[in-house]
């Protein structure tokens, strides 16, 4: 199947959940949602490496998030990375210093900047190869919910009754 018509639906969506929604009209959060990648900008290197009661951190869920964005861009540009996938390791990264906080979100960002032009361009696809598109989107939307839960501080705005 082509991806033609479904591109700007994907983009769209993605493009909210990492950059932030419009003030009316958002799909995937409440208006005027700041996203992931500004929502992690006000967190601290120490509150990104704070340990949850189950040991995970806000830095594993982000360094998980860019390790399955770097397969998606890496299946997008013709490779097949996911057999040898190793999705353990990107969780063993729970704590980080200021620089590798730093770093790690301007990795989040250069992958999901990549993932989201790859998601614009129409390809041929099989179903399985679709799946894993619009499920990237919904894993993605996962980690932004699970991040927000363990630090209030980015969650985003309450739904406003309308």
């Amino acid at each position: 199947m082509d991806t033609k018509e479904l591109a700007p639906t994907l983009t769209t969506l993605f493009s909210e959940l990492v950059h932030g929604g419009p003030v009316a009209g958002a799909y995937m959060l409440n208006a005027g949602d700041e996203g992931m990648l500004r929502a992690l900008e006000r967190l601290s290197a120490a509150a990104a490496s704070a340990p949850t009661s189950t040991g995970s951190t806000i830095a594993a869920h982000v360094d998980h998030v860019r390790y399955g964005l770097s397969l998606m861009n890496r299946w997008s540009a013709g490779e097949s990375p996911f057999r040898d996938a190793d999705w353990s390791a990107s969780w063993k990264r729970t704590t980080v210093t200021d620089d590798e906080w730093r770093a790690l979100r301007q990795a989040l960002r250069d992958e999901a900047t990549r993932w989201l032009e790859a998601l614009a361009v129409p390809r041929r696809v099989q179903g399985v190869e679709l799946d894993g598109m619009i499920g990237s989107i919904g894993h993605f939307a996962y980690h932004l919910g699970a991040i927000r839960q363990i630090n209030s501080a980015i969650r985003g705005p309450a739904e406003q009754s309308g």
